[in-house]
């Protein structure tokens, strides 16, 4: 049995049975209401059988078209702003690597010089520190040798 078939023998054997066991006032909403299906099933039947005219087939494909190109805009947009971002996170790892190497440098720098006046203060120090001055200290040194 068809769709179609089985869709109209449907509302006679519904109606027969309806008329039986309904009262006369129930039977004036049930044809109100096989009449309103009957009209929403020709109306859907003949606008799914209708040929589409050439303006909807094209007002369809212009649609998808601007769709495509819309998102074509938007993959390269982000695309290039993709690529943009990481080159600009490269920029700033370089930067602080850069950054990184200048402080050590200037570490190493101050160690130098500190190192470098330790060993003048400690110059100093032990030219200070002798016994006698290193203009006195032949005379020094011969009475070290008278001495002994």
């Amino acid at each position: 049995m068809s769709w179609a078939r089985r869709r109209t023998d449907e509302p006679e054997k519904a109606n027969a049975v309806a008329e039986l066991n309904d009262p006369p006032e129930n039977l004036a909403v049930e044809e109100a209401l096989k009449n309103f299906r009957m009209s929403v099933h020709a109306w859907s039947d003949a606008a799914y059988t209708r040929p589409r005219t050439q303006m909807q087939v094209v007002r369809h494909r212009s649609w998808r078209l601007a769709t495509g190109w819309a998102l074509a805009a938007v993959l390269a947009v982000g695309g290039v702003s993709g690529g943009m971002l990481e080159h600009e996170q490269k920029l700033e790892r370089a930067r602080m690597v850069a950054a990184a190497r200048l402080a050590e440098q200037q570490k190493a720098i101050r160690d130098q010089q500190a190192k470098e006046e330790e060993d003048l203060m400690a110059k100093v120090d032990s030219d200070v520190s002798r016994q006698v001055p290193s203009a006195m200290e032949p005379l020094a040194q011969l009475m070290d040798d008278a001495s002994k």
